[in-house]
């Protein structure tokens, strides 16, 4: 089943006084399915926060269609539907943060969609555990470190109880304890709760641990499949600008100086283990 589906969209940002617009999509067509977990990758400007913000009806498109579980985005009377349905967290959590406890800022959302009371402290403490935020409830926000803001961020998100989040490089501003705590509950987020997720990132480790890679360049889609099949594909990687995770760009390297090793190797043990092979052999 369909979470999300974008069909032959175009979408250019509008030019200033009598500058030309900037075009991003010309014709791109995307399936993301229900309960899926995908990484969407590419270079500045390729067009991955333009796609998130469609799937969000925070943009809309120029020419096309894009679907949320059924509804058309351009269609004014489901927006409020589409928004509950799409959750978004973004790579700054100050900029999502409104209130000075934390928990109050998790029932803003479910607040502004009219929840009852009683069902906003459910959702609230139920939305803090999953997140491993719940003890710090009664705290400051801006008291917490990067990691733990993101963690309320997406608390907040969950309270108004999507079926799908999209996560535009959630973890662009974070130290790597902070990448670490937020992927977990992303990782928690889509198995156990069954939640669609779209992840943009710059992070190809990021992206090796998604079920599903797409790669956007200059408005296209260069490659999609597992994240072995993509990453695999080192040559097509440069060529566009990116890199591939470091165990796959060892291999790459290694095979380059004359060795054999597969290039889907995604983790460092995996690779360990294909070079222990090669050299044994």
């Amino acid at each position: 089943m369909e979470a999300m589906r974008v069909e032959h969209l175009s979408y250019s940002y509008p030019g200033v006084d009598d500058t030309p617009g900037v075009s991003v999509f010309e014709d791109l067509s995307l399936t993301v399915e229900q309960g899926s977990f995908v990484a969407v990758l590419g270079g500045n400007g390729c067009g991955k926060s333009t796609l998130a913000k469609q799937f969000n009806a925070i943009l809309l498109p120029c020419g096309g269609k894009v679907y949320v579980c059924g509804m058309d985005t351009a269609d004014e009377e489901k927006l409020i539907s589409i928004r509950r349905s799409v959750g978004m967290v973004f790579q700054n959590p100050d900029n999502q943060i409104v209130a000075n406890v934390v928990e109050e800022d998790v029932a803003f959302g479910p607040e502004n969609l009219g929840i009852a009371s009683p069902a906003i402290r459910s959702r609230v403490d139920q939305a803090l555990k999953q997140v491993g935020m719940y003890e710090y409830r009664e705290h400051a926000p801006h008291l917490l470190s990067g990691g733990q803001k993101q963690r309320v961020a997406i608390a907040g998100v969950i309270a108004m109880a999507p079926k799908c989040i999209v996560f535009d490089e959630p973890t662009a501003m974070l130290d790597p304890q902070g990448r670490r705590e937020v992927l977990q509950t992303i990782h928690t987020l889509n198995r156990e709760k069954g939640i669609t997720v779209v992840l943009i990132t710059h992070h190809m480790e990021e992206a090796a641990q998604a079920q599903r890679v797409v790669v956007l360049h200059k408005g296209n889609i260069a490659a999609d499949g597992t994240p072995a099949q993509v990453f695999s594909q080192v040559a097509l990687l440069h060529e566009i600008g990116l890199a591939a995770p470091e165990t796959v760009e060892l291999c790459y390297a290694l095979n380059e100086a004359g060795f054999a090793l597969p290039l889907d190797r995604l983790d460092s043990e995996e690779c360990g283990q294909a070079l222990y092979d090669w050299v044994k052999a």
